[in-house]
């Protein structure tokens, strides 16, 4: 979805920390930026602070499929897994995501993952270092561990 000048709305979906969540288009999200708006379903314009979300994901539809069942396995013929590490997230609120990372989390705030199953309506996902517990590699590596 475009714009009138060009520029790429994206899809939504805002997870807070404490599990309140938002939908809506966005096309201002930079990771460096502490704020970007989101455009929701019914117009309104809402300022999101990111040090309060635990992630955004990037969606193809606003509604999902809650009837997909994520798989967690990753396919080596995946052109997405190219260059990538499969990574365990294990969020303090409890939800362990699999995904592929280009790059490991180091010490910036937030980070990209893909989803391993290519048929995710998730696109990709910003994920707040901040919510997270650990991030795990498959052989039991430690990328990112926090005391809980």
């Amino acid at each position: 979805m475009t714009t009138r000048r060009g520029t790429m709305n994206n899809r939504i979906v805002a997870r807070y920390k404490d599990g309140r969540l938002i939908k809506g288009i966005s096309h201002d999200i930079q990771p460096p930026r502490p704020l970007f708006h989101i455009r929701t379903e019914d117009g309104k314009t809402l300022k999101i602070n990111m040090a309060e979300l635990k992630a955004v994901f990037y969606v193809r539809t606003l509604e999902g499929n809650s009837t997909h069942n994520e798989n967690l396995t990753p396919d080596p013929e995946d052109a997405r897994s190219r260059g990538s590490s499969v990574v365990v997230l294990k969020f303090l609120d409890g939800e362990n995501m699999v995904g592929l990372a280009n790059a490991l989390p180091g010490n910036k705030p937030y980070f990209f993952v893909v989803p391993v199953d290519p048929r995710s309506n998730n696109v990709r996902i910003l994920v707040n270092q901040a919510a997270l517990i650990s991030v795990e590699m498959p052989n039991g590596e430690q990328a990112l561990s926090r005391a809980s």
